[in-house]
């Protein structure tokens, strides 16, 4: 089976900050994405969810948004908030920031799912047992620009607060926890009125692709909710400033007659030392001497369904970028699945609720890796 690989014509996900910071003129950042070069203040904006693919087929919902239509970006594998949040704060790929799924083995630890910094699927938190400063130690794009001399705010969910993933991937400046679009709204208002950068989050567009599906009725209407945060961010931009929308990946619906249930095939568990990922990208730790029989099995079940690779085929086609560190090599699974289409492989045994939902995201497809990069300027 050919491999998909990353398109080496779109810009990362990872590229943007860096851009931002460097069009504001702050030193040690690199023009990896071309912007205007007088930036006084800026604010990069992530609506969790919001794939390239969705945002065009749903442009009536959101006017402004579409009048800012622009550039394309990818956002590397897996296709997942962790992977995406971690690229947009630390400017790297997965294979180097190592935040590699929604859940994935640590060696000595366990498998440890990195949006509640607990084990997977339960257990308690693992923050004081496993810093996430150790877990992802390269500095923040956010420490970086504070260091020199930036005022950076972090503007995200009150519930985030000195979470792991936060102290792991988005690291720096202030964090000012909010509530609703309101107060992300104001907060950001106020930081491009100061002249300063921030970093700003909005999650219940992805939520609500996840319960409903993505195109829903419930999903349009949060997308228009989104569009006009934004028109509220651009009614008061000062000049100079600049607003850059993004999105950690894009979603697609699961048809029920391609769902794979792991935990009803004795077979996809067999040499099987632990599985994680998330629905749409697995990797599987094998036992040892069970690689080539592991890999050969969930080939075959999976058949037209999922891309499944070695370990060792999914680095070399750039599956996590250019580089894979040594230590954030053996987080990877032995065996990577990547689904194809509207596939999904779930476990309703031991994750009852992913496995629920109907709309899905991590994995390789255009639909999943391409996200809009929206630029306004003041």
């Amino acid at each position: 089976m050919d491999l998909p690989q990353p398109d080496a014509d779109l810009p990362h996900l990872a590229d943007v900050v860096p851009s931002v910071l460097a069009a504001m003129g702050i030193d040690g950042f690199d023009h990896r994405i071309p912007l205007r070069d007088d930036i006084a203040g800026a604010c990069v904006l992530l609506i969790d969810g919001l794939g390239a693919q969705l945002l065009d087929d749903h442009l009536a919902d959101a006017p402004v948004l579409a009048g800012l239509r622009g550039q394309t970006l990818q956002v590397g594998f897996p296709s997942t908030t962790v992977a995406g949040l971690a690229a947009l704060g630390t400017g790297c790929r997965s294979g180097e920031h190592g935040l590699v799924g929604y859940s994935f083995r640590l060696p000595d630890v366990g498998l440890i799912n990195p949006l509640r910094w607990r084990p997977h699927p339960w257990g308690d938190d693992l923050r004081d047992e496993v810093p996430p400063e150790d877990v992802q130690s390269h500095p923040t794009v956010f420490e970086r620009a504070t260091s020199a001399g930036v005022a950076v705010n972090i503007v995200s969910g009150a519930q985030f607060t000195n979470s792991g993933m936060t102290r792991a991937a988005l690291r720096g400046g202030r964090y000012i926890g909010v509530q609703a679009l309101g107060d992300l709204a104001s907060n950001i208002r106020e930081t491009l009125s100061a002249n300063g950068f921030c970093y700003g989050y909005h999650s219940e567009l992805d939520l609500l692709g996840h319960l409903y599906g993505p195109g829903s009725p419930a999903w349009r209407m949060q997308l228009r909710h989104v569009d006009r945060l934004v028109e509220s961010i651009l009614e008061e931009m000062p000049p100079g400033g600049l607003l850059a929308v993004v999105a950690d990946h894009g979603m697609v619906n699961v048809d029920p007659a391609d769902i794979v249930d792991i935990d009803d095939h004795d077979a996809l568990l067999d040499g099987v030392a632990a599985v994680g990922g998330e629905p749409r990208a697995r990797h599987v730790y094998v036992d040892d001497g069970a690689l080539d029989d592991v890999l050969t099995t969930w080939q075959e079940v999976l058949a037209d369904g999922a891309w499944v690779a070695s370990r060792e085929q999914a680095i070399d086609a750039g599956w996590f970028g250019e580089h894979v560190s040594d230590t954030v090599r053996p987080r990877i699974g032995d065996v990577v699945a990547a689904a194809r289409d509207s596939a999904v492989m779930v476990r309703r045994e031991v994750e009852p609720m992913e496995s629920s939902l109907i709309g899905h995201h991590g994995s390789l497809t255009v639909a999943e890796q391409t996200v809009p990069l929206l630029l306004a300027y003041g």
